[in-house]
């Protein structure tokens, strides 16, 4: 089983890396976390190079993602709710995931055949709305055919208890962990 993890968190030490640790901890096989903040990886441009072209014109780690996305079982985003949204520097990131919509929309190709489970993991020290961001990153999964998205999973209070205290949102992790492992069902 592979899962790729996108850290959308500019704190390497913050609350959404203790949970994506706990996640990682509990699940089987192997996985690969790519951190939007310390990524060579630039926002899509737009230049429509994805209309009539596999892939994407930007040469930087990108490259790399596509592939192990080729592969994997499972995709987890996780991050910070800035102003109900998960963050700019995530958004960019998943941005780039235009090519698998424009092969879809604009090409007429089946991007991604292989149907795959996801998570979305948030975390907010406030008065935000985490429906808002587990729905725009419910999106963004569904265009990398993620058919099977587990229920939103976070921590709310970081401003007054640290996730790792959390006793309900470490419970979800766990739960994630199994709702991962267990055998994908391919949605057709």
């Amino acid at each position: 089983m592979k899962t790729l993890i996108i850290n959308g968190s500019p704190r390497k030490c913050g609350e959404t890396i203790s949970l994506i640790n706990k996640l990682t901890e509990q699940l089987n096989g192997e996985y690969k976390i790519i951190n939007a903040y310390y990524s060579n990886i630039s926002a899509c441009v737009d230049c429509r190079y994805c209309w009539s072209n596999d892939g994407c014109a930007i040469n930087d780690e990108m490259a790399g993602v596509y592939d192990y996305i080729e592969d994997c079982d499972n995709v987890v985003i996780a991050s910070p709710i800035y102003f109900s949204q998960p963050t700019g520097k995530l958004l960019d990131v998943c941005s780039r995931f235009q090519t698998y919509f424009a092969a879809k929309h604009f090409r007429n190709k089946v991007p991604l055949t292989k149907a795959k489970k996801g998570a979305v993991i948030l975390v907010g020290g406030g008065d935000g709305n985490p429906q808002k961001a587990y729905d725009t990153l419910s999106v963004i999964l569904s265009h990398i055919n993620v058919t099977n998205i587990y229920s939103l999973v976070g921590s709310f209070n970081t401003n007054e208890l640290p996730a790792t205290e959390d006793n309900e949102v470490i419970k979800e992790i766990k739960n994630i962990a199994n709702f991962l492992t267990e055998e994908l069902q391919r949605i057709i």
